[in-house]
């Protein structure tokens, strides 16, 4: 049955239902069939499976491995440092997957909680979750649809389904059949659906389908899908399956060749496990999750709530941004920004019959504090009226009170009021402009030219008539009051865009970055506002949902990108238009308010949710919220996500080099007959502290100058990209081989301090080479040292630690050093000081190249 197209009789027939409801045997029957009018969750991993999978990473095993081999030599200090270490790890990933989804949760406190049904001809109140199709349903203002419903009577019904369809205004109700095949929802005027708020009237409704068979319960069906990885997630699974191997490759190499030097077996695997300890960055998995934790503290401050951490890095990579209209783009208010008014002498107050018929003809209310409430587009002629004439317009109601009045229906389209005018009365009349055209006493071809015109541009038209009468008409009705009409003018409206959302997207341009207006809001409405602000240029187009349903999937992919602006697009066809882009390689985020966005947010890479107007459902299901519902929000959170994508990569560069260092230390010393280098522990705490306080001091890194002037990075592209795996290992051979350089020197001349004279010459010059990388661009001397005082500070902890490390008696018990003497100490800071410069040489190089 396709309900909009069935007549009320046939609807119920084809139910088995009459106007007064069904009967209770037939309820039994149907609710055996149809289930509960609720819907269904998808059951979610337990909290023990979720931790356990923390612990399935290659790395973590072999730290697992380094830990048992450490304890069964005796070595427990080191054996316990690995466990805290991995235990830290994979409870900061537990908490972050545990994040329990509350979409569908928030889906179910959308359902009405009762029902005012009519059962065996008699009306009761229900809980919503018993309703089965059949049964009759009486709706009005204020209530929550309860089920969806093919509408069977309507008396001034208006139901605001912005939520669910993106049109903006509530929509007015009918009774009649309605003869398109395949309308968008939001153009099914006959039909209301689950979880929609009456606002205004009264009427009943027959119920068409429940729980998961409604409109709503398809939305949560789309919502039970698998996430997507971000693109962190998917650079890190690379780079951690890579390093993995090349860990391997080499502990077995060194295993290998040490067993051929005649060395003891147990002696060559614990050097193997401590190459293997240099090797895995323990401390990266944590300085990413600080970092993403930081940029979402400083988003908070641009009213930018990021419920998912890996959002912050994934805004840095996106390629388009699909954005509702309504309230995102626009300011979600309608404002009168056209009119044309027609005085007439007849009129002898001080004010015009336009501007009387918009401060007249209006059922809206003022509360307490003075906010005006009522139908939106009423509410912005009465601001108008304000605006024109703030002297009269408090006072005019008493001047010229209300007599009678006939509301507006939607066979009319009009709505007229009537008012005690001296002697007389006057008669005010509202409405589209070719049913006010209609009622005129000769055609106003001004009137209709301008409405042509500005329709055109997107704005919805109203127009006004009115007329004198000497005595009111023994009976008030539409043809005794709407006809012989004078025209009184007409009003263009509609929901402006926001001011600083032209801006924001020559700013996404400049980036790289692909706007798209994805509304269920008319076609019209949306191209004059996309035309407005910049979404729609020379060469892209706008579509219609219905348009989109006719077109094969195939040309849809091709065209997709050409695309600015889609209109009357129905929960399905989002979700179609993101994974379109998806499937041509784009990072897509995706911004909306509605219960219709919620599935396409959580396709998308990222979801973006209206803090101010945004459902439950759509917050859930998103991973950032605006919390000033503001578009160009979404540019400042795009600057701060390559910001931190910048700095991550700078700690991944700083840290692989180090342990790259440590790596070549320790697999070369025993090549070139020195003997090992370093204790486990000594390399932890390079990693761990060395490491580790400097990394994460990176993240408060300022951004580049150029950051929202280069296109977002492709989707495939490395960590290691731009010359980073070979910084990664010049610089690592580099900081070996002076590092070994030392030990040489220091061991043959006989000096009994040489490994920590090592230790301190590898740590101080990893030191450097974190003040060196803070830009790949500009010197230090040019960024300064206060720039990024954390950093500053972290190297000075740092340094202060370390030279704890060497000469305080406890520390030296624990690590295995020994103090060293003015001038090895000085000797050491020299050394790692060459790294320094050599970095700093290499920014010179690039800059003379580019030049």
């Amino acid at each position: 049955m396709i309900w909009h197209q069935a007549s009320i009789e046939n609807a119920l027939a084809a139910l088995g239902s009459t106007p007064q409801g069904i009967s209770n045997e037939a309820v039994m029957d149907r609710r055996t069939k149809y289930g509960l009018n609720v819907l269904q969750e998808k059951k979610n991993k337990p909290a023990w499976v979720i931790f356990i999978s923390q612990f399935k990473d290659f790395m973590i095993i072999v730290l697992f491995l380094a830990a048992m081999i450490s304890a069964y030599a005796g070595d427990l200090t080191d054996a316990i440092i690995i466990v805290v270490i991995i235990l830290l790890n994979a409870l900061i990933g537990f908490i972050q997957e545990y994040r329990a989804e509350k979409a569908m949760e928030a889906l179910r406190k959308m359902s009405a909680v009762n029902a005012s049904v009519k059962r065996n001809g008699a009306s009761i109140l229900i809980p919503s979750a018993e309703l089965v199709p059949g049964d009759v349903v009486d709706i009005e203002a204020g209530n929550i649809i309860p089920a969806d419903l093919r509408i069977i009577d309507a008396h001034m019904l208006q139901i605001n389904e912005s939520a669910l369809t993106g049109e903006s205004l509530p929509v007015q109700k009918i009774i009649s059949p309605i003869e398109k095949q395949d309308p968008p929802l939001g153009d099914r005027f006959n039909l209301a659906y689950k979880s929609t708020m009456v606002v205004n009237g009264r009427g009943k409704g027959l119920v068409i389908a429940t729980g998961m068979e409604t409109e709503i319960g398809n939305i949560a069906r789309m919502l039970q899908v698998e996430e997507l990885d971000t693109p962190l997630k998917k650079r890190m699974a690379e780079f951690g399956k890579k390093l993995s191997y090349i860990i391997l490759g080499i502990c077995a190499a060194l295993f290998g060749i040490g067993l051929l030097k005649g060395e003891e077996p147990m002696k060559m695997l614990m050097i193997s496990i401590s190459l293997a300890v240099a090797a895995i960055p323990e401390a990266l998995p944590a300085l990413i999750t600080i970092a993403l934790s930081m940029g979402a503290k400083r988003l908070m401050f641009k009213k930018a709530l990021i419920r998912k951490l890996p959002a912050v890095e994934t805004l840095g990579s996106i390629s388009f941004i699909c954005s509702d209209k309504t309230g995102t783009l626009t300011l979600n208010k309608m404002t009168v920004t056209e009119y044309l008014e027609i005085d007439n002498p007849e009129i002898r107050e001080a004010i015009s019959p336009f501007l009387a018929a918009i401060s007249l003809n209006h059922d809206v209310k003022h509360t307490a504090e003075g906010a005006l409430i009522g139908d939106p587009t009423e509410i912005a002629l009465v601001e108008k009226a304000k605006l024109l004439h703030s002297g009269i317009i408090d006072k005019i109601g008493t001047l010229l009170p209300r007599v009678a009045e006939l509301p507006f229906d939607a066979d009319r389209k009009c709505m007229t009021t009537v008012h005690v005018y001296g002697d007389k009365f006057l008669v005010l009349s509202k409405g589209a402009i070719e049913s006010i055209g209609a009622n005129l006493r000769s055609s106003s071809g001004e009137l209709e030219q301008f409405a042509v015109e500005w329709s055109a541009r997107g704005l919805r038209v109203i127009a006004f008539g009115y007329k004198i009468m000497d005595h009111l008409p023994a009976r008030i009705d539409y043809a005794s009051l709407e006809k012989d009409l004078l025209p009184a003018g007409i009003a263009g409206m509609i929901d402006p865009p926001r001011m600083e959302v032209k801006q924001a997207i020559e700013q996404c341009r400049s980036a790289g970055i692909r706007p798209v207006m994805i509304t269920g809001d008319h076609p019209e409405t949306a191209k004059a506002i996309a035309e407005q602000i910049g979404i729609m240029t020379p060469g892209t187009i706008s579509i219609t949902g219905i348009e989109l349903a006719a077109m094969p999937d195939e040309d849809f992919r091709i065209r997709v990108d050409d695309i600015a602006v889609y209109a009357r697009v129905s929960p399905e066809q989002k979700l179609k238009i993101v994974r379109a882009l998806q499937a041509n390689g784009h990072f897509i985020a995706m911004t909306g308010d509605g219960v219709n966005d919620a599935p396409s947010l959580k396709a998308a890479d990222i979801g973006v949710a209206m803090g101010i107007n945004g459902t439950d459902v759509s917050k859930e299901s998103a991973d950032m919220i605006l919390l000033d519902d503001n578009f160009a929000t979404i540019v400042n959170a795009v600057k701060e996500g390559r910001r931190i994508f910048d700095n991550i990569r700078k700690f991944v560069k700083y840290i692989m080099t180090c342990n790259g260092a440590e790596i070549w230390t320790i697999f070369l010393a025993p090549l070139i007959g020195l003997p090992m280098p370093l204790l486990p522990i000594q390399i932890l705490w390079i990693n761990l502290v060395t490491d580790g306080l400097p990394g994460l001091a990176l993240a408060n890194e300022k951004e580049e100058k150029d950051v929202m002037k280069r296109p977002p990075r492709p989707s495939g592209e490395s960590l290691f990209a731009d010359g980073i795996a070979l910084h990664i290992v010049w610089v690592g051979l580099l900081m070996a081989a002076l590092t070994l350089g030392t030990q040489a020197w220091a061991f043959q001349s006989g000096r009994e301090h040489w490994q920590t004279m090592v230790f301190t010459v590898l740590s101080f010059s990893q030191l450097g080479h974190v003040l060196a990388i803070r830009s790949e661009k500009q010197f230090l001397f040019r960024l300064g040292l206060l720039s990024n005082l954390p950093l500053t500070c972290a190297v000075l902890l740092t340094v202060l630690l370390q030279i704890a490390v060497i000469y305080v008696p406890f520390a030296n018990e624990l690590f295995k050093t020994q103090p060293l003497s003015a001038g090895e100490f000085l000797f050491c800071v020299s050394v790692a000081a060459v790294l320094f410069h050599a970095v700093e040489l290499e920014k010179f190089i690039k800059s003379s190249k580019k030049n």
